[in-house]
């Protein structure tokens, strides 16, 4: 397990993490998301022991980062998939990893075939690396040593959707045999597909965290999207109902829950074609929460007073 408690990170007068408190549990993907500069990066930097916290504690199964003997064994680490010595081929750095932690080199042979590295791709070396590779071969370095934690930062950055399909994946697999799993990324969408809980950072503050039923609750305004073969007659049986009812896409919006579409429908002999929620998806929740650190919404809010 994670376990982060008030973390500060501080740089001469900018906070770049700010008072953060949050765990990531065994058997749980956590996705830790955020747009560039909120403050997932220095947070996972101060989990490894890269970057020193200026307040605040974080732990891996109850220890800080430095006193985990042959930490590889324990957490596997995917910061930045270059930070390799680019005259290396992908073999080689499995291979320096695997000597390093102890393992027999047949793990290095496992684990190319797990992220479908060929031998001619594994023999290349890493300069020649497009990034969607050295995304692979930084998945293969972090679970080299068969961890019970991964921390993962960015890892979908340059893959293909069906790389993108893989990793989720094997990341799902991996927590569903126990394993703890933190990733990190800017791209919502893809994180709510796996994640079992997310963690909404912005201008390094957390400002939302629970699974995604939880998270899509503090949406107060209930609304569902329908259209029909009718759909005039459908809003006249909604509206007579007392609810408030939009024309939206092909279809309308209506200020009810989906049962009572479904109740007029039927009583107006008006045949249903999709009825789904209207409530706001994460990333429009995100985007809300976060509002006031916003880079485009301040350049909007700066040219809105100009004018």
């Amino acid at each position: 397990m994670i376990t982060v408690e008030r973390l500060t990170k501080t740089y001469g007068g900018f906070r770049a993490v700010d008072d953060v408190s949050f765990t990531a549990q065994p058997g749980r993907v956590t996705g830790f998301l955020g747009p560039n500069g909120a403050g997932k990066t220095t947070t996972m930097r101060v989990m490894v022991g890269l970057t020193p916290p200026t307040a605040g504690t974080v732990t891996i199964n109850g220890r800080g980062y430095h006193d985990i003997p042959n930490p590889g064994r324990q957490v596997g680490v995917l910061l930045d998939a270059s930070a390799q010595h680019a005259g290396r081929t992908g073999r080689e750095i499995l291979t320096v990893g695997a000597k390093t932690m102890g393992l027999p080199l047949a793990r290095v042979d496992e684990m190319l075939a797990m992220v479908s590295l060929s031998d001619t791709e594994s023999g290349r070396r890493l300069r020649n690396y497009s990034l969607g590779m050295k995304q692979r071969l930084g998945i293969a370095h972090a679970l080299l040593g068969d961890p019970s934690v991964l921390i993962l930062d960015e890892p979908a950055n340059g893959l293909d959707p069906a790389g993108i399909r893989w990793m989720r994946s094997l990341l799902k697999g991996y927590a569903d045999r126990g394993g703890t799993v933190l990733l990190s990324s800017h791209l919502l969408h893809e994180v709510e597909l796996i994640a079992d809980e997310m963690i909404l950072i912005g201008n390094g503050t957390i400002v939302a965290q629970g699974d995604k039923a939880s998270l899509m609750a503090m949406d107060g305004n209930v609304s569902v999207l329908a259209s029909s073969l009718d759909d005039q007659a459908l809003a006249a049986a909604l509206t007579q109902r007392g609810f408030s009812v939009s024309p939206e896409a092909q279809g309308l919006r209506v200020a009810c829950a989906p049962e009572e579409v479904g109740r007029a429908a039927l009583e107006a002999g008006v045949v249903l074609t999709e009825l789904r929620s209207g409530a706001a998806g994460l990333e429009d929740l995100f985007l809300e929460l976060t509002a006031s650190t916003q880079r485009e919404g301040n350049i909007e809010r700066t040219e809105g007073a100009q004018a």
